[in-house]
């Protein structure tokens, strides 16, 4: 569908807001947007990532259910709606909601770590296990899913399995292993298999 000039003209003056640090301001734009043109994606999207910035994070819910309801399949609304849910405690919506989103696209590393995260705060950690597994295997130099699976296995008395991802850690976050070792008070080290 072809965007009107003045649909484009109101979409234009809003990014300037945001560029200029006018959030308050690009979200008046987007609520004149809405009432104007109706919502469709691209205002409900923008509007709930800057009504979630501002700490509005109900209405931003709102408006991310209103994405995942009526506006098409989309991994990443699944997951912006997870992650508010799981910031308001909504851990069953949150959990339902990275899995839609990781269902539409298995390669969404930070679903699949926001799902491990949710598993976690529920007590499943032998299904958050597998979800930080894949989140790792996705983005294999960021510390986040390798720091979340050394903690289970802390947990769970694992010591030999913290141990090998604190060594693996050092190769390329030192300073989180070193963390790991501090708050675990395992020596990669010495637990060498």
């Amino acid at each position: 569908m072809k965007k009107s000039w003045s649909y484009l003209q109101m979409k234009w003056l809003a990014t300037a807001q945001i560029v200029f640090g006018q959030s308050s301001l690009a979200l008046e734009t987007f609520n004149k947007m809405a009432a104007r043109f109706g919502l469709d994606a691209y205002i409900l999207s923008s509007r709930a990532h800057l009504k979630a910035q501002s700490g509005n994070t109900v209405a931003a819910l709102q408006d991310y259910r209103e994405l995942c309801d009526h506006h098409g399949p989309s991994a990443a609304h699944w997951f912006n709606m997870g992650f508010i849910q799981e910031t308001l405690g909504q851990l069953e919506a949150a959990e339902n909601s990275f899995r839609q989103a990781v269902a539409l696209d298995e390669r969404l590393d930070r679903a699949w770590y926001g799902l491990g995260l949710v598993l976690i705060q529920l007590s499943r950690a032998e299904e958050a296990i597998v979800a930080l597994k894949r989140n790792t295997q996705l983005q294999p130099m960021s510390p986040h899913g390798w720091y979340q699976l050394a903690r289970i296995h802390e947990q769970r008395q694992e010591p030999e399995e913290v141990a090998k991802i604190i060594r693996h850690l050092q190769g390329f976050e030192p300073k989180v292993a070193a963390q790991l070792m501090s708050e675990t008070g395992i020596n990669a080290q010495a637990n060498r298999a």
